[in-house]
């Protein structure tokens, strides 16, 4: 997240109600795309309000929505319910929750009666939201749960598929087998829709991001047994280039040339006016991001960051930022009003193994500056050591 949202993390909003409700007038992509006559469609989680709060998706500028409003009972692949258009749809399934003194306040559940699988009803459902829109603009967003795994279930069980598919006699563990299944039905999803697309042809007129939110879970046993992270150092939760680098496919036939890379620096905050520029419209006003366009179709001139900023409110928060190949890390910063200071060179070290921080004074205090500079103060989400 960077420093000038209202947003900046997971913020619980009541028992039930999900996250901390974004206030509607904030430019989104469904806003920006709608604006320019495109339908909205929303399938999969939302984590910025649930329907009866001001951060009903409606409220945001998509024109349809289904899936869940909540982080939590999002873990839980057959959930009781989901949300169609602000009302709650009932499913097949039989739910346990769990105690309500824990972290989860009882939102965390497992599944007794397992019948309707979410992910499956996302994919078919943006199968048919293709189908029903085909003759007009339309910008689809799908946030997929899958493979994140429900926390709350046994710990054989955590990661929710219906199979194991082509794993199921490999010689590993279960949880190994159930994890690589998940990623590989994502696969499968997203290839039904691909194929839909080019049945339906509209694959030369429709562009494709897939992306990440966040790198894999840090020291978690399939992240080590399949070597998620390479020689990336953290994970998920992480400032560390294990916790945020991550990689975005694009496709656009007849735009992308196939099988072509980029080491363009980007960050999620640049997706806004990359659709701005798609959608033939300008943002109202400034904002973090810079249009990627230019280096996904070859053309124009690729304006670069001069730095990108990020900060993190869980567990006791940390600030990053990145300048070039300089990158400077702070942890701790809920809880230290001085954390220590660690700088890095990504050009040799990739690993963020070797913490120049004390060597190199005069980059530290000009890094600093600019991390300082590249956030406001924020009530719903502070940092001890700036907002207190």
């Amino acid at each position: 997240h960077t420093g000038h949202v209202e947003i900046r993390g997971n913020k619980q909003f009541g028992n039930r109600e999900g996250q901390q409700p974004m206030t509607p007038g904030i430019t989104t992509v469904a806003t920006l795309a709608k604006s320019a006559g495109y339908h909205t469609g929303m399938i999969g989680k939302w984590g910025l309000g649930d329907p009866h709060t001001k951060g009903n998706p409606s409220n945001h500028g998509f024109d349809y929505f289904y899936g869940y409003t909540d982080q939590v009972l999002a873990h839980n692949y057959y959930p009781e319910y989901l949300w169609r258009n602000g009302e709650k749809q009932f499913l097949k399934n039989e739910v346990q929750y769990l105690d309500s003194t824990a972290w989860h306040a009882g939102l965390g559940s497992r599944s007794t009666g397992r019948v309707e699988y979410s992910h499956d009803l996302f994919i078919d459902d943006a199968v048919t939201y293709i189908s029903r829109h085909q003759q007009e603009p339309f910008l689809l967003y799908l946030p997929l749960t899958i493979p994140h795994d429900n926390g709350e279930q046994v710990d054989s069980m955590v990661f929710e598929v219906p199979s194991q598919g082509i794993y199921a006699n490999k010689n590993w563990s279960k949880k190994e087998k159930d994890y690589a299944a998940s990623v590989t039905r994502m696969d499968e999803g997203i290839g039904k829709i691909i194929n839909h697309l080019q049945r339906k042809e509209l694959s030369n007129n429709t562009i494709i991001f897939f992306t990440s939110d966040n790198g894999p879970m840090r020291a978690h046993p399939t992240t080590t047994f399949f070597n998620s992270n390479g020689p990336l150092r953290g994970g998920k939760r992480d400032l560390y280039e294990g916790g945020i680098r991550v990689p975005m496919i694009v496709q656009w036939s007849g735009k992308i040339q196939g099988g072509s890379t980029s080491d363009h620096l980007a960050a999620f905050w640049d997706v806004l006016p990359t659709v701005g520029d798609l959608c033939g419209m300008e943002l109202s006003r400034p904002t973090d991001g810079i249009s990627f366009l230019p280096t996904l179709i070859g053309e124009g001139v690729q304006t670069q960051h001069g730095h990108l900023y990020w900060e993190f409110h869980e567990s006791a928060g940390a600030q990053a930022l990145r300048q070039g190949d300089w990158k400077m890390v702070k942890n701790n910063v809920k809880s230290n009003a001085d954390p220590p200071l660690e700088l890095y060179n990504l050009s040799n070290d990739i690993a963020e193994e070797n913490n120049l921080a004390a060597d190199l004074p005069e980059k530290i205090a000009a890094l600093e500056h600019l991390l300082e500079n590249s956030r406001t103060v924020s009530q719903l989400f502070p940092l001890l050591n700036v907002d207190n």
